[in-house]
């Protein structure tokens, strides 16, 4: 397979990641009244880091610990766990909008940056465009109705949200430059889940015990969690960690076509023009370079 070919396959890989992201929020939508985020957040991470650990192991891909990098993997884990962290506090503190925006929107910037001053990855005007398309379309999204709360300390767990995202993706970037997708899913997903998993002590669990939960819990570790970082990883070896930022806005987009689908959430015109920008801004990263430069000569004659 050719560089161009590997990139749009990685490309695709990504976006079917964030795809199965974008079902979080409705997942949760089913999970039984008094439902614990911090609790589900928590789950989600060892089921999927269970799941991935088995597939790993049963391949025999994972080397010994003495063969890996222990900070980029620690890192990596910790990251993991702040986003999860960040990304729920900053929502119950400052609301989904705000949250949202300030959360999802600044990752591919904070990607961009650590990108260049970490790997020496050139984005490009592409990116640079893709990037401001899909930013505003989340904005749209993200501001499409109801009032507006700001809160300070709201708005830096949403920055550390956006930071830790970014910050993942960069650590799971060089490990994959040394192991096999698997292996460093699993690890990372697992040592995630082990740094969370204090939060657990204390906790009412008893509503984990019930069908819905037992169902919501699975979605989420098995689907949003397993499959969705096995598709991740191995976009990831082909695409810059800017792009693969940039391309899991489509995270927000399918989160609001399944809230009016199966939520019967309303589409207003606002979020009908959020969902365009951002599907355009997507479009003009999985395009082949070659094709969109063939389309450009030609739309010049």
């Amino acid at each position: 397979m050719n560089t161009s070919s590997s990139r749009t396959a990685g490309v695709f890989f990504v976006l079917g990641a964030a795809l199965l992201w974008g079902t979080t929020g409705t997942a949760q939508a089913f999970a039984p009244a008094g439902f614990d985020p911090t609790v589900i957040g928590t789950l989600r991470l060892v089921v999927g880091g269970v799941a991935l650990l088995a597939l790993a192991g049963t391949r025999r891909e994972i080397a010994p610990l003495r063969e890996w990098r222990i900070l980029p993997l620690l890192l990596a884990g910790l990251f993991t766990a702040g986003y999860q962290l960040c990304f729920f506090a900053a929502v119950a503190r400052t609301g989904v909008a705000v949250g949202t925006i300030v959360g999802i929107g600044s990752s591919p910037i904070a990607a961009g940056i650590l990108g260049f001053l970490f790997r020496g990855e050139r984005p490009g005007r592409r990116w640079a465009l893709a990037t401001v398309l899909a930013i505003i379309g989340c904005s749209l999204l993200s501001l499409g109705g109801g009032r507006v709360q700001v809160d300070p300390l709201g708005i830096l767990l949403a920055l550390g949200a956006g930071a830790s995202y970014a910050a993942y993706t960069l650590a799971i970037k060089g490990l994959l430059e040394e192991h096999s997708p698997n292996a460093v899913m699993a690890l990372v997903v697992c040592a995630g889940a082990l740094m969370l998993s204090p939060l657990l002590l204390g906790r009412d669990l008893s509503w984990v015990l019930q069908p819905r939960a037992i169902a919501v819990v699975l979605h989420l570790g098995l689907a949003t969690m397993a499959l969705s970082y096995w598709l991740f990883a191995r976009g990831l070896r082909t695409v810059p960690v800017a792009t693969a930022v940039t391309l899991s806005l489509a995270e927000p987009m399918t989160a609001s076509l399944l809230g009016i689908f199966v939520l019967g959430e309303v589409l207003t015109l606002r979020a009908f023009s959020g969902i365009g920008l951002i599907f355009s801004g997507l479009m003009i990263l999985a395009l082949p370079a070659g094709l969109a430069a063939r389309a450009k000569r030609r739309n010049i004659r």
